[in-house]
């Protein structure tokens, strides 16, 4: 059984930087795609960064460039998010996806509907 597990939310000061990690298990590593996705309360959940892990091409959506770092480890079978100068906007539920075994790879790796796993989420709160 596939399964996704996100950590490394927390609380943090604006500015600051934490690093998310996904632990992909029930499968081992292959050339899926994975993708972080956030959704504040009120709002609509929102694509943030996306790792084609068969060639480590990487996605960004435009407001996370330069802050945000996606990238993988796959002897741990795991994906991380890298984020750094931190704003209160970012306060976020943080969740990852893999499109593995999916089948709408033909769509972007910024739309929700291409990932077929996802993780329970886990929270980023960014104070001012």
């Amino acid at each position: 059984q596939v399964q996704l597990v996100e950590s490394g939310g927390g609380s943090v000061q604006a500015g600051g930087s934490l690093r998310l990690s996904c632990a992909a298990s029930g499968y081992t590593y292959s050339r899926d795609s994975m993708g972080w996705f956030r959704q504040a309360p009120g709002k609509e959940r929102e694509w943030v960064a996306s790792i084609d892990r068969g060639v480590g091409d990487t996605y960004y959506a435009d407001s996370m460039k330069g802050r945000f770092t996606i990238s993988q480890d796959n002897a741990q079978n795991t994906v991380y998010l890298q984020m750094n100068s931190l704003k209160p906007e970012d306060t976020a539920m943080y969740y990852c996806a893999t499109d593995f075994r999916g089948g709408r790879r033909y769509l972007g790796v910024a739309n929700e509907e291409r990932y077929n796993y996802w993780g329970q989420g886990t929270q980023v709160t960014v104070s001012s």
